[in-house]
């Protein structure tokens, strides 16, 4: 089986380093790091001495999270 770098893109269960949560959730590093320690992020996972990662799973159900406060307020209002 032949896997290109589409596939791998598409493979929720693949970890994303930093920079692509940045750019998937919009808010920057210190934003980020701040969320998780109040808990309202996703911690990273430790790839390395020096390297950490987020599934990018949970980052993406964090994302979907947020879309659906949206909906919930609306209805609400």
């Amino acid at each position: 089986m032949n896997t290109t770098p589409t596939d791998a893109l598409a493979t929720p269960n693949r970890l994303i380093r930093l920079p692509e949560v940045i750019a998937r959730c919009g808010v920057g590093r210190t934003t980020i790091y701040e969320m998780i320690n109040r808990v309202e992020f996703p911690a990273p996972v430790k790839i390395g001495p020096r390297s950490s990662a987020w599934p990018q799973n949970e980052v993406d159900r964090w994302i979907e999270d947020r879309i659906a406060e949206r909906k919930d307020k609306a209805k609400a209002a």
